[in-house]
């Protein structure tokens, strides 16, 4: 699919840029499209501009340009669920990353490059099936990011941190974790991370079992954040509050948030998290006591996608969520053999959520 057009304003500062000669200049200007449309959820626009500015900088071998484009294009192909290709380019930028020279980055791309690139690739390795480096380099970016005395870099490594805590599981960490962040976004007045800790704040009543009180914190939260005409995560905050609500007896309000959070995948190729959407589907369909080959088709699917994505932990969802299924419908060998050979896979996490209860649900089904 060719790219959307990106407009005069655009052609007119690449001609300014290219007469100047000073290819530092026409840089930024992609990298500022490029994070409009990146924050904004088109992944085809922000696909497109990555690739020039990564193809700009290995013309030019500026080290500093060719770090930022490989981030941009290792954020861009996770957010598009190309997950190995976006652990390459993590690779690439992580080793031309230099603190004491790169710092100064974060004043003219937002962020502190190192701060952003570990906070992203702690994700990056929770779904490719690797929660135990993942939170280790989660740990890396929070401290990283305290060091760098930006605190807009802070509270990037803080947000993020506390959603791979979520991804694993980790309740009371989540709780401290969006509690620091909440101080930072409202000292600060970081209008962004203060909708999404509000949101996460209603996660952590949710899990303190103030489901109530919990719920309307997080309606509060992703209010805030689509009123601020971001869509970057909304597919991910709409499926937690789903599964809340499932939870909590309302599977079709749940419903409804996923098929906004699915519309979203299809219209910007957010699909970092489609293979969840489908599995939550099954989920909720099944309290609703809709057809069993309904359900089994969302969980065929989530499984499917998982794997062309190559992200393991969320096969291992949802072939927890089809095993149980099966096992109900009498074919305890079948559920017992396809979650064996998702769960043999892993080599570290053991201790993480989503490993517990499979390993549980095996010893169950023998």
């Amino acid at each position: 699919m060719e790219p959307r057009p990106l407009g005069k304003a655009f052609t007119r500062a690449q001609e300014l840029c290219e007469l100047v000669g000073e290819p530092g200049q026409l840089f930024l200007v992609l990298y500022g499209l490029w994070g409009h449309n990146f924050v904004q959820g088109d992944m085809k626009t922000a696909r497109e501009l990555a690739r020039q500015c990564l193809t700009l900088a290995q013309k030019t071998q500026e080290p500093a340009l060719l770090m930022e484009g490989h981030r941009m294009t290792d954020e861009t192909a996770f957010f598009r669920g190309e997950l190995t290709a976006s652990r390459k380019h993590l690779e690439r930028t992580l080793s031309l990353y230099k603190p004491e020279q790169h710092r100064a980055h974060a004043t003219v791309y937002g962020q502190d490059p190192g701060v952003a690139s570990l906070s992203h690739g702690s994700w990056i390795l929770w779904h490719l099936g690797y929660p135990d480096q993942a939170l280790k380099m989660g740990q890396e970016a929070v401290t990283l990011g305290e060091d760098s005395a930006h605190p807009f870099s802070l509270d990037f490594a803080l947000c993020y941190n506390a959603v791979l805590h979520q991804f694993c599981r980790e309740g009371q960490r989540v709780e401290q974790l969006t509690e620091a962040a909440i101080h930072l976004s409202s000292e600060q007045g970081f209008v962004l991370w203060l909708a999404e800790t509000t949101f996460f704040w209603g996660w952590v009543l949710v899990n303190r079992g103030q489901n109530e009180q919990g719920i309307a914190q997080m309606q509060q939260g992703l209010a805030e954040y689509k009123a601020i005409n971001i869509n970057l995560h909304l597919p991910y905050l709409l499926a937690l509050l789903a599964e809340v609500y499932g939870d909590n007896g309302q599977p079709a309000e749940g419903l409804t948030l996923l098929a906004e959070a699915m519309a979203l995948v299809e219209k910007g190729e957010l699909r970092h998290y489609e293979a969840e959407l489908y599995r939550l589907k099954g989920e909720l369909l099944l309290m609703q006591g809709e057809s069993l080959e309904e359900i089994e088709v969302s969980f065929q699917q989530a499984i499917k996608i998982a794997r062309q994505q190559a992200a393991k932990s969320l096969e291992l969802r949802a072939a927890m969520s089809l095993s149980q299924l099966w096992q109900q419908q009498g074919k305890a060998q079948e559920a017992r053999q396809m979650l064996a050979q998702i769960y043999d896979w892993f080599t570290e996490g053991f201790d993480t959520g989503d490993l517990k209860e499979a390993r549980a649900l095996l010893e169950r089904i023998a």
